[in-house]
């Protein structure tokens, strides 16, 4: 019995130790100065702002077309794209299709809609404090 659970307790702790830790993209080094990577980043949110969510390989043939200043390579492009997603400028989805998955980058929404939280403002009602009743105990009558 007792053999059964430190087996147990081993493939736990082997399984927890074992895996890699996420990739801390908040570190991710540009390779461009600050100010450089904040215009280049403006240009590729743009860019998948107005088509949508997009591929790496489809972003980067917009990007040659919209001739942005500072990317040197696509893979330069990847690294200011994981750049931009650890300052939640952008969200990575993963698309199932069949056996394949297929990544798409998308904006964050900018602003909750206003007129959503204006209609509930409007349904909520005020809340009012109900009066405790007093408890009537049996056998007293009350005065009317």
């Amino acid at each position: 019995m007792w053999l059964g659970n430190l087996k147990a307790i081993r493939n736990t702790l082997v399984r927890y130790y074992s895996r890699k830790a996420a990739v801390n993209v908040r570190k991710i080094n540009p390779k461009v100065p600050t100010q450089q990577a904040y215009s280049i980043a403006q240009s590729l949110y743009d860019i998948i702002k107005q088509n949508g969510p997009l591929s790496v390989s489809n972003t980067w043939i917009q990007a040659k077309d919209a001739g942005i200043d500072g990317l040197n390579s696509k893979t330069h492009m990847k690294i200011m794209m994981k750049w931009m997603r650890g300052r939640n400028m952008l969200k990575l989805l993963c698309d199932h299709v069949g056996n394949t998955k297929k990544f798409l980058h998308t904006t964050l929404p900018e602003e909750p809609r206003t007129d959503k939280l204006e209609n509930e403002k409007e349904k909520e009602k005020p809340r009012v404090k109900k009066r405790k009743k007093h408890p009537v105990k049996k056998g007293k009558k009350l005065k009317a």
